[in-house]
C-alpha cells in the first residue's frame, strides 16, 4: 500500500528532505516503485520533488565517496 494514498496527501513538498531522504539509494538514485511500495501516481510526484530538491542543492546529485575522491569509474 501506497504511504502517501493512506495519509491522503496530494503535494510532496520538496524542501523535506528528511522525508525524501528514506526514497534515495546510498547511491544517490531514485528508488524505484517496486521497492518503495508507492503507486504510480505519487512515484512520479515523489520523483519530481527530488529532482526539484536536487535542483536547489537540498540533496545530493551522487554518492559522497564520488564527491570526495572525484572517482567516476
Amino acid at each position: 500500500m501506497c504511504a502517501f494514498c493512506v495519509e491522503k496527501r496530494s503535494v510532496i513538498d520538496y524542501k523535506n528532505v528528511g522525508m525524501l531522504r528514506r526514497y534515495i539509494t546510498e547511491r544517490a538514485r531514485i528508488s524505484p516503485r517496486r521497492r518503495t511500495g508507492t503507486c504510480a501516481r505519487h512515484q512520479r510526484i515523489l520523483s519530481e520533488a527530488i529532482k526539484r530538491a536536487r535542483h536547489i542543492a537540498l540533496l545530493p546529485y551522487t554518492p559522497e565517496h564520488v564527491r570526495v575522491t572525484g572517482w567516476h569509474g
